[in-house]
C-alpha cells in the first residue's frame, strides 16, 4: 500500500469517536487560537491584499472571509484566511517537521464544514485529519526541506489541506489517493523571503490551502494523481528532500490512529520564528533576575545548532538590523535586544516603525553567536543565552524546550486571553465571548452557524 493510499485510509474512516477526549479538547483550543491569529492579520496591509485578491477571484458565496463580510467560493477563501492564520507568525509549530499546521487544516476544516452545511463535530474531524497528515508527511524528512531551502508548511501543507477538504466532502479511499497525488504536484515554496522580510511566507500556507482544496475538486471531478507522489522515484521526497528514510515513513503511517501528533504541536506565546522563541524565554528570565539595563551589556553570545543560521542568523549584518517588521520575526539579535530593552515581544514590537528602535538596535548590534553541535536539531529546540556585562560578569539561561508545547503547554487561560488581544484588533470584545463559546460548542453543534455570524465584523470592510 503507498503513503498516499495509507493517509487516505486513515483520513475516510476518521471519527470523533476514536479520537481522545484529551485530542478533541486540543483540537477546539487549535481552532480558537488560529482564528484570533486570523483575525488580527485582517486589518494589516498584507492581509488587506489577501482579502481583496479573494473578493476579486469570488465564485459561489460558500465560506467567510475572515475579518470581513464577503463570502466567495471555499478554494478561495482558504487562499486569503490561511493567509491570515499564518501571516504573523503567531501560529502553532511541530517542531520536529517545523510545520505550521493550523493555519492550513483548520482554516480548510472550517471553510469546507461552511460549504458543506457540516456539523461542528464534522468540522473538528476534519481539522484532525488535517493536522495528523500534514504533521507525518513533513516528520518523514526533518530538517531536509529547510535544508533545500523550501519552506516545510508550504510543501506538507497541500496534504493536510486534502484531508482536511476531503473529509468534508466525502471523498472516497480512491478519490483521496488521487487529491494527494495532484497536491503534490502543486506543491511550492522557497524560503527567499528571509533575504529582504518580504511576503511570500505569508502566502505559502494560503496557496497550500487552495491547491488542496483544488485538488479535492479535481480528484471528486475523476481527475488522477500518482499514488506513489511521497514516496516514488520522481516522487515528493526526491525532488524537495533529495530522499527519505523509507522505515521512519513507515513508522509514520503506521502510527496513524494510535499517536495523535495534534498532541505535540507548540502554541507562541510570541508572534515570531518558533526556533527563537526558547531564546527569548531566556533574555526574559535574565532580564527579570537580573535586573540588566540594557547599556550595561557589552556582549551577548548565544549557542545553536548549524541548522537555523541561515534562517535567524546570517548574514549577521543584515540581522542586527532588520529592514521591516516582518524581518525582524527571523532576526535572533532584535529578538533578543527586544525583549532585554523593553521586556515584551508582541504584536506592537513588529511593526516597521517598532523596528527603527535605536536602543534596540543598538543592543542587537551585540549579539553573536556560536555552534553548538550538541545540539540536536531539529529534533530540539533548544535556547541559550550568555550575557557578558560591563562589570565583567557572565550570566546564563539555557531552556531545552519552547513554551507552549507538550512539556510547558499554555493553558486555557493563556489560550483564550492570547485569542481575546488577538481578536480585538478586529472585533469588539462582545463578539470574542460569542466566539469562543461558539467554539467550546464545536463538538456537539450541529452546524457553524453560530460561529460564523459571531466572526461577520459588524461594519463591511
Amino acid at each position: 500500500m503507498t503513503a498516499a493510499r495509507q493517509l487516505a485510509r486513515f483520513v475516510a474512516g476518521l471519527t470523533l469517536d476514536a479520537v481522545p477526549a484529551r485530542v478533541v479538547d486540543r483540537a477546539v483550543l487549535l481552532t480558537l487560537d488560529t482564528l484570533g491569529n486570523a483575525l488580527a492579520a485582517a486589518g494589516e496591509d498584507f492581509g488587506r491584499a489577501a482579502l481583496d485578491t479573494a473578493e476579486r477571484l469570488g465564485g459561489a458565496p460558500e465560506s467567510a472571509l475572515l475579518g470581513r463580510a464577503a463570502r466567495v467560493a471555499a478554494a478561495n477563501a482558504v487562499l486569503a484566511n490561511a493567509t491570515l492564520a499564518h501571516g504573523l507568525d503567531f501560529d502553532d509549530t511541530r517542531e520536529d517537521a517545523i510545520v505550521h499546521t493550523s493555519c492550513v487544516a483548520v482554516t480548510t476544516a472550517l471553510a469546507l464544514a461552511e460549504a458543506t452545511l457540516a456539523s461542528g463535530r464534522a468540522t473538528l474531524e476534519a481539522a484532525i485529519a488535517g493536522v495528523e497528515v500534514m504533521c507525518r508527511v513533513g516528520l518523514a524528512v526533518p530538517g531536509a526541506l529547510h535544508a533545500r531551502h523550501f519552506h516545510p508548511t508550504a510543501i506538507a501543507g497541500g496534504f493536510g489541506a486534502v484531508a482536511a477538504a476531503g473529509r468534508l466532502q466525502g471523498l472516497t479511499e480512491d478519490q483521496l489517493t488521487h487529491a494527494f497525488g495532484i497536491v503534490g504536484s502543486q506543491a511550492a515554496g522557497i524560503i527567499e523571503y528571509l533575504a529582504d522580510g518580504s511576503w511570500t511566507k505569508r502566502m505559502h500556507a494560503g496557496w497550500a490551502a487552495h491547491a488542496g482544496v483544488v485538488a479535492t475538486l479535481l480528484a471528486r471531478a475523476g481527475f488522477t494523481g500518482p499514488a506513489t507522489v511521497l514516496e516514488g522515484e520522481h516522487g515528493l521526497y526526491a525532488a524537495f528532500a533529495g530522499g527519505h528514510d523509507r522505515e521512519r515513513l513507515a513508522a509514520l503511517l503506521d502510527s496513524l490512529g494510535r499517536i495523535w501528533e495534534l498532541e505535540t504541536l507548540t502554541l507562541k506565546p510570541y508572534p515570531c520564528g518558533s526556533i527563537a522563541q526558547p531564546y527569548m524565554d531566556c533574555a526574559a528570565r535574565l532580564r527579570e533576575r537580573h535586573a540588566i539595563d540594557a547599556a550595561s551589556v557589552a556582549w551577548i553570545v548565544c549557542r545553536t545548532s548549524a541548522g537555523p543560521v541561515p534562517r535567524l542568523w546570517e548574514p549577521l549584518a543584515a540581522k542586527h538590523a532588520p529592514p521591516n517588521g516582518y524581518a525582524a520575526k527571523f532576526s535572533l539579535p532584535y529578538l533578543i535586544a527586544v525583549i532585554l530593552v523593553k521586556g515584551r515581544a508582541g504584536l506592537a514590537e513588529f511593526t516597521d516603525a517598532a523596528v527603527r528602535d535605536r536602543d534596540v538596535l543598538a543592543l542587537a548590534s551585540r549579539v553573536t553567536y556560536e555552534i553548538d553541535p550538541t545540539i540536536d536539531y531539529p529534533r530540539q529546540f533548544v535556547g541559550d543565552v550568555e550575557l557578558t556585562l560591563r562589570d565583567g560578569r557572565r550570566l546564563r539561561e539555557r531552556q531545552d524546550r519552547p513554551r507552549g508545547g507538550p512539556d510547558a503547554p499554555l493553558t486555557r487561560v493563556e489560550i483564550e486571553t492570547k485569542f481575546r488581544g488577538n481578536a480585538e484588533l478586529a472585533l469588539p470584545a462582545s463578539r470574542t465571548d460569542a466566539i469562543i463559546a461558539a467554539v467550546n460548542r464545536l463538538a456537539t453543534t450541529p452546524s457553524l452557524k453560530d460561529l460564523m455570524t459571531a466572526l461577520i465584523p459588524e461594519t463591511p470592510r
